[in-house]
């Protein structure tokens, strides 16, 4: 038999190809320069197809390359609708290869200590001036949380659908929509309806939240509530070694360990002031670290948009990211620390996002300046009509607004609790602290 023969047999009974390292060692007896001109020879023929680059090249049989080939192009291509960099097309020449061909790799811990916040940039700055344009409200100089509080039962849906969908689960947006306002009971409803608590907590303390061990606790213990085999795992550091699906990547294992770095990260994510580079710190960093045993990836999704709730920014919601390229661009990350691909992924969600909320924003109507002054006078005068409805109403309301408003603003605040009073029904009735018999008693004595 040839060598060239032997060469091609080996190659053919190989289920996942062959590097030249390897065929050699089968074939001890050929010469290095002799292969590489036998294996090159068989690929201008076209008995032999090649993948990769250098030493990580590997030639495979020709029905079993074609067969990869198909199911490489209708799994695993990356979206071509995300534009990419020549260096995120690097990583993904390498992510994209056999996984027997990716070097096993542990956390690096120098990726982390050699980050100096507001000196390093993951963002360079011309991207996030780019970033806060595409981003910026009409509330970028209210109170911290305006905007977001403004959108919640939209980002509500929507970043627990995408932030979900990214997970694997396959309820639509509609079903999404359904669950947040009704609850339902199911695994994929628990982690969208888990989604919606942490996206409110979030919301509701965004005067006080920052990244800190209770924040981020906090936060996967809401996303990880009744998912988790042991529950004692929601909201605490892991303490066991877990694996990475599909990867070479290695995790940290020790919990002190894990403790210790995560202090770093925080400390480091604190300082940094520009909320794009802080939001995209997150997304790189915890995921990388992996503190918790499981939902590291949805805490860092969330945690990312922290800073952006803060600075009134539009959410990032994950909105039509293909969970494909999520998977691709972390990897990226873990098997390189590597930080392009995601970048460019973290851009496009972005202005997906935007797109979405700024045109939702337009349709918000402005709160009436007068009406947000004067609320708490509202309600206990329409409390007050309601519940004591042997009263004249008007006579009620003149006395209310009379004890403390201003001369010159008592008409247009008595307008405007007359008004509220005639669109008094009993879907709103909880705002006022009214009760449906107290209302129906006060309709009945005074009509319309």
């Amino acid at each position: 038999m040839s060598a060239s023969t032997e060469i091609l047999n080996s190659i053919q009974v190989s289920g996942n190809g062959l590097t030249l390292t390897e065929l050699l060692a089968r074939h001890p007896d050929i010469a290095r320069r002799t292969a590489q001109r036998l294996i090159a020879a068989l690929i201008e023929n076209g008995q032999i197809p090649a993948q990769g680059k250098g030493r990580a090249r590997r030639y495979f049989g020709a029905v079993i390359q074609a067969e990869t080939s198909i199911l490489a192009a209708e799994t695993d291509s990356f979206p071509s609708f995300i534009p990419l960099s020549v260096d995120s097309r690097d990583i993904l020449a390498y992510i994209d290869q056999p996984l027997e061909v990716h070097k096993p790799v542990g956390y690096q811990r120098d990726f982390l200590d050699t980050y100096r916040p507001n000196v390093t940039s993951y963002l360079p700055e011309s991207l996030r001036r780019q970033l806060h344009r595409m981003g910026k409200t009409t509330d970028a100089e209210a109170p911290a949380g305006t905007y977001s509080r403004a959108v919640l039962n939209r980002l509500l849906i929507d970043l627990s659908w995408a932030s979900s969908h990214l997970e694997g689960n396959t309820y639509s947006r509609l079903d999404t929509r359904q669950f947040i306002e009704h609850g339902k009971a199911a695994i994929e409803t628990q982690m969208i309806l888990n989604h919606k608590t942490a996206i409110e907590l979030l919301v509701e303390n965004i005067e006080s939240a920052e990244f800190n061990r209770y924040t981020v606790m906090n936060l996967h213990s809401a996303l990880a509530e009744n998912l988790l085999a042991n529950p004692a795992d929601e909201g605490r550091i892991r303490q066991h070694a877990v694996d990475i699906g599909k990867s070479t990547y290695r995790l940290l294992s020790t919990p002190q360990q894990i403790e210790d770095t995560l202090g770093l990260l925080l400390n480091k994510a604190n300082q940094i002031t520009d909320p794009f580079e802080q939001s995209f710190f997150m997304m790189v960093h915890l995921p990388y670290l992996q503190p918790f045993a499981d939902i590291n990836k949805r805490t860092s999704r969330l945690a990312a948009n922290l800073p952006l709730f803060r600075a009134n920014l539009c959410p990032l919601t994950f909105l039509d990211v293909p969970e494909q390229a999520y998977s691709r661009a972390t990897l990226g990350v873990y098997e390189m620390t590597r930080i392009e691909l995601l970048r460019d992924l973290y851009l496009w969600a972005y202005e997906r996002s935007t797109q979405e909320y700024l045109a939702i924003k337009q349709d918000l109507a402005e709160p009436d300046p007068l009406r947000l002054t004067w609320r708490d006078l509202i309600k206990t005068t329409i409390r007050e009509v309601v519940t004591h409805p042997e009263f004249d109403p008007l006579a009620c309301i003149q006395r209310a607004v009379a004890g403390h408003v201003s001369d010159g603003e008592q008409p247009e605040v008595q307008a405007l609790i007359v008004e509220e009073l005639r669109r008094l029904h009993e879907g709103v009735l909880a705002r006022y602290g009214v009760r449906p018999f107290e209302f129906t008693l006060w309709k009945s004595r005074h009509g319309n």
